[in-house]
């Protein structure tokens, strides 16, 4: 009986709804297409105190409307459905609901929040996880934050850029299944900057492990910074006729191989003409990484390799459309077919698979080389042989099993350059791909952790990184803070002075932080660890990094980022460094004085270690003949000792600095 009144009430309660409905005009209804771009979803955070920018997708001609907390703005989505508005600034809040309606849809967003929103971006070291952190079991277990949300940009690379993402994303607040896989750089960051601004935080992460800068700048400023147009016009290209674009890149490719100095006059590898030049050798039939083939010059070799081996085909199966597919290459390789460039792809992971041009292929033997460059650990191309082969538009298939040749290159020839429609290796690939998508989304500031895939190039990345904070800031807002985060210390710790790319790398990161006052760097030189380019202790470096956040963006009147130099000057026998954004003085730790100072000549090879005493703010050198020294070098090495910080338990970063000469006096004469 209970049930069935309650069958009865539910059918006069629907019967009362269906009257109610037919006699008021129909609503619009939940939007089947989604109005709103796709960073508006559920638990989104807006960027407080400046114009909220909405935009998404309508029928073209259609007037959409938004509203939010009672505020309320209109657009009319043009010829290509796109619309665009803006809702007045807000101060931090929230809970609110985003609507967006037009006269037959609308689409809403629940559980908006207002605060800041930063972008993290940049290689490995911001993509690792919070998993992969220091105390990761416990970091993971407490994590319960409503008031930041994290949103990872899928990883996509694209020739073109991309109005939306690759695939779906989502807003999710900090709990222990989101802040997982998340970015413990950037996480770590948010939750120690929100104990001093209590603001909802968002974070947009948008990373990939061994990308360089070039792949996160648009193609406009690389054209704009110079030195790409070759390439980018290459991209352009390859954007309509990738088959014809390879072609072209592998043009660029043999000229760089050919102006290397040590390449001899009609050493040209991927001719498939004659017998190959230089120190071919046989190589082990099942491939794979080349430290493993017992060979001693590759038990730990970085750098290039020629692959080379040919395969027969009869008149049929060379008249088909043909695909080369190879297995992995680590990590990145070069390949031709019968002399002809037919593609390059960056990666370990994924197989490569090249349509062949028309005609390329003949009956008979025809040649297959691949160069292959590797950079970190293993490297070279997977086996066993049988998994490369040649697939047909009939479906027949022919692997490449026969005997496969090989050649190494010395490291002195330099790093060839990357195909610019490589994912990370390329150009503007993950900009189209990760950073187009953002559109003009609010941002508070971007935090930029990223370098060791430029390291080999650090005389230019000064205006590569002046480039992307200019590109950046066209999208997002001139006046975007950025805070660069400094390489850390890796590989084993120098005995002797000597050159460092890693050291050059980090001066120029040094320089394009100071020169601009939205800018600001943290000194990570001493959370680096020597077996591993992945120091998990991330939530040091995010204390740094909310601590130069307070001082650059937000006013706060602190030292950033520890000691920096100031000023050198002569005294007697001795140097004296001068240092300022000190807290709570200098220390030195594990000795009676600092240790990592050099003092150096003009030339290369000059430099020589330095005693050093603390008194105040300077530091003290003395050394053998340190009246001849000309500048000053300090942790100058991949992975120097480097002691001296604040009070604050700062370091003090790597630098090198000019010491002025002695004024020439004419009346001591």
């Amino acid at each position: 009986m209970e049930a069935a009144a309650c069958r009865l009430r539910g059918t006069v309660l629907l019967l009362a709804a269906m009257v109610a409905t037919a006699a008021v005009p129909a609503a619009a209804g939940e939007a089947k297409t989604p109005l709103l771009h796709a960073m508006f979803q559920d638990h989104a955070v807006l960027q407080r105190g400046q114009p909220v920018r909405v935009w998404g997708q309508a029928q073209p001609g259609q007037e959409v409307k938004v509203e939010l907390a009672g505020k309320r703005a209109r657009a009319r989505a043009g010829d290509d459905g796109r619309w665009e508005t803006q809702l007045p600034a807000m101060k931090a809040g929230g809970p609110y609901t985003l609507v967006a309606s037009t006269a037959d849809a609308k689409q809403t967003i629940a559980d908006v929040l207002v605060g800041d929103v930063w972008l993290c971006s940049g290689q490995s070291n911001m993509e690792l996880q919070v998993w992969r952190a220091l105390d990761a079991r416990s970091e993971i277990a407490s994590a319960s934050n409503d008031r930041i949300r994290l949103l990872t940009v899928p990883q996509a690379g694209s020739v073109v850029p991309q109005p939306t993402f690759s695939s779906p994303v989502q807003w999710r607040p900090v709990d222990s299944e989101s802040v997982r896989d998340f970015s413990a750089a950037c996480y770590f960051f948010a939750r120690e900057l929100q104990k001093t601004v209590d603001v909802p935080m968002g974070l947009v992460n948008a990373a990939w492990g061994g990308s360089r800068i070039q792949a996160w700048t648009s193609a406009p400023a690389l054209r704009a910074a110079g030195g790409y147009d070759g390439e980018l016009d290459v991209l352009a290209r390859y954007a309509g006729d990738p088959v014809a674009a390879v072609g072209d890149w592998g043009s660029l490719w043999q000229r760089w191989w050919s102006s290397r100095p040590g390449v001899a006059a009609g050493d040209e590898p991927w001719d498939a003409q004659g017998k190959p030049t230089g120190d071919w050798r046989k190589a082990p039939a099942q491939l794979g990484a080349w430290e493993k083939w017992g060979v001693p010059a590759l038990a730990d070799f970085n750098g290039m390799v020629w692959y080379r081996t040919t395969i027969e085909l009869t008149a049929a199966q060379a008249a088909q459309g043909a695909v080369l597919a190879l297995g992995p290459a680590d990590e990145i390789d070069m390949t031709w077919v019968n002399g002809r460039a037919v593609g390059s792809t960056y990666g370990a992971g994924p197989g490569r698979e090249y349509t062949l041009p028309p005609g390329l292929l003949h009956e008979g033997a025809n040649t297959v080389v691949v160069n292959v460059l590797d950079t970190y650990r293993d490297g070279g191309l997977g086996g066993p042989a049988s998994v490369h082969a040649l697939h047909f538009a009939d479906g027949g298939r022919v692997p490449l099993d026969g005997q496969w040749s090989y050649r190494i290159v010395p490291p002195e020839l330099g790093t060839p350059p990357r195909a610019p429609w490589q994912t990370a290796a390329g150009l503007s690939t993950l900009y189209n791909g990760m950073i187009a998508p953002l559109g003009r989304y609010g941002l508070r500031g971007a935090l930029w952790y990223q370098g060791e895939s430029n390291t080999f190039e650090h005389d230019r990345y000064a205006d590569l990184l002046r480039a992307l904070r200019k590109d950046w800031r066209s999208q997002f807002g001139a006046d975007l803070p950025m805070l660069f985060v400094q390489l850390p210390n890796y590989g084993a710790p120098a005995t002797r002075p000597g050159e460092s790319d890693w050291a050059s790398m980090r001066a120029a990161q040094r320089q394009v932080a100071g020169e601009d006052p939205r800018s600001g760097m943290v000194v990570a030189i001493d959370l680096g660890d020597r077996y591993d380019i992945h120091p998990s202790n991330k939530q040091e470096l995010a204390r740094r990094l909310a601590r130069a956040a307070r001082h650059v963006v937000y006013g706060e009147k602190l030292a950033a980022t520890g000691p920096a130099p100031l000023s050198a000057s002569r005294n007697g026998d001795a140097v004296v460094v001068e240092f300022g954004d000190v807290t709570d003085g200098l220390v030195a730790y594990g000795a009676e004085g600092p240790i990592g100072f050099e003092l150096c000549g003009v030339d290369k090879g000059s430099c020589r270690y330095a005693s050093a005493e603390i008194w105040n703010h300077r530091v003290t050198l003395r050394a053998p003949a340190a009246h001849e020294a000309t500048r000053i070098r300090y942790c100058w090495a991949d992975s120097p000792v480097c002691t001296l910080f604040d009070g604050a338990g700062l370091p003090a970063g790597p630098f090198e600095l000019s010491i002025p000469p002695i004024p020439y006096d004419d009346h001591a004469r």
